[in-house]
């Protein structure tokens, strides 16, 4: 019997997210979003709002601010004609810059933009938090992100896995949530022995979101070789978001005997989703093609040597729930066109600095820090801490 999931993100604090891992993110820093435009937005990872407070209104995508999963909410009031609240929703989804059918995808319901949003918001930081020891960290700021998506490297099968799952999730999200137009809970699903549950509350659809994630990204041209790839590993992340399904029960009767129990299904929480990514990241396929070097046309994919091609011919990809990559990922060691490098970034000793730093060495640096300590709660209502000072020590990798 699985937890049952909230569905919001904490405070940095509580998702141990050190200070200085969040980037500056723009509405196209993950792959289902193009980045073509300056448009830019905010959005609290996990944040669950009405659509009908239109939180992206044309000027809201303008912002960008540092991403903590913390940052207070503005609402705008809920005095808004109809007329009014159509029109920033087409806006809304106009100012992502999405291709045409995403687009029309978008307008159909005015729940999709915020998803959107928010998906994005809730990916990059997720990203960002599983590579928080890796020589890439997860920048996608600038040309980093643009540079990384023309290639086929490990990474960039990571960030359409994880695109497409916070997608999933977060629409799956939303329709429990009432907060989309076409969708709402999750219908019980059939099960061998049915007439032993009851089914209730509210589950999370994943059913909607799934098909309508895999028509929203779609697949592109058979005959080309990284579409391909890149189709396959979104829906790698769409399956790990189906495999994390749980079911969550409450029993209804006399002192406390399950007569009747009342379930519904959730999605796992989405940092547990990040966690089997990374995972799968850090096993991930390199595949090869057969290119006819007279045309320069692709042909089928080779799978890696030990593993055989899915049967019947139809899709050359290996048939594996992996993610696949075509190309050997850089050492991202020193700045370039893929990453800032890794000069001047944090590490600890005991664990990455000697990987992160590339064999360059680290710098020692002690500070004294003042931190809140030995807190308790007082009766009523609020928390009295004592201010600790301890030194510390800050390694940071050499140039």
């Amino acid at each position: 019997m699985g937890a049952t999931c909230k569905g919001c993100r904490g405070t940095e604090k509580e998702q141990g997210l050190p200070k200085g891992l969040q980037g500056r993110l723009s509405l196209g820093s993950l792959p289902f979003l193009p980045s073509r435009g300056a448009h830019q937005g905010s959005c609290s990872a996990g944040t669950v709002l009405n659509s009908r407070q239109v939180l992206l209104l044309p000027q809201r995508l303008q912002q960008l601010t540092q991403l903590t999963g913390s940052e207070p909410l503005t609402i705008l009031p809920l005095t808004l004609e109809p007329e009014a609240v159509a029109q920033a929703h087409y806006k809304a989804c106009d100012r992502l810059k999405l291709e045409r059918k995403q687009r029309r995808m978008c307008r159909r319901d005015p729940g999709v933009a915020e998803t959107l949003v928010e998906a994005v918001s809730m990916s990059a930081l997720e990203c960002q938090y599983q590579f928080r020891f890796e020589r890439w960290n997860c920048t996608l700021e600038g040309r980093y992100r643009a540079s990384l998506l023309k290639r086929g490297f490990k990474e960039t099968a990571f960030l359409y896995a994880i695109s497409s799952a916070g997608l999933t999730h977060a629409l799956a999200k939303a329709c429990s949530a009432g907060r989309m137009e076409r969708c709402t809970c999750d219908e019980a699903p059939d099960l061998e022995n049915r007439e032993a549950w009851q089914w209730g509350g509210c589950g999370d659809n994943l059913k909607y979101s799934s098909k309508f994630v895999k028509e929203f990204l779609g697949r592109r041209s058979s005959k080309d070789l990284r579409a391909r790839v890149d189709f396959h590993n979104n829906l790698v992340g769409v399956k790990v978001i189906k495999a994390g399904v749980e079911t969550t029960c409450k029993c209804h009767g006399v002192s406390g005997s399950c007569t009747v129990r009342t379930c519904w299904r959730q999605l796992a929480p989405f940092h547990e989703v990040g966690k089997r990514l990374k995972h799968k990241y850090e096993t991930a396929l390199k595949v090869g093609s057969t290119t006819n070097e007279a045309t320069g046309e692709a042909g089928a994919i080779s799978p890696p040597r030990g593993r055989a091609a899915g049967a019947g011919g139809g899709d050359p990809l290996p048939r594996t729930p992996e993610l696949v990559h075509l190309d050997d990922s850089p050492s991202f060691c020193v700045a370039g066109r893929f990453s800032p490098g890794t000069a001047g970034r944090r590490c600890h000793r005991e664990k990455n600095c000697e990987s992160i730093c590339c064999g360059r060495g680290h710098n020692t640096q002690s500070r004294v820090v003042t931190r809140p300590c030995q807190c308790q709660v007082r009766w009523c209502c609020y928390v009295e801490c004592r201010q600790c000072t301890q030194r510390e020590e800050v390694y940071t990798c050499k140039g």
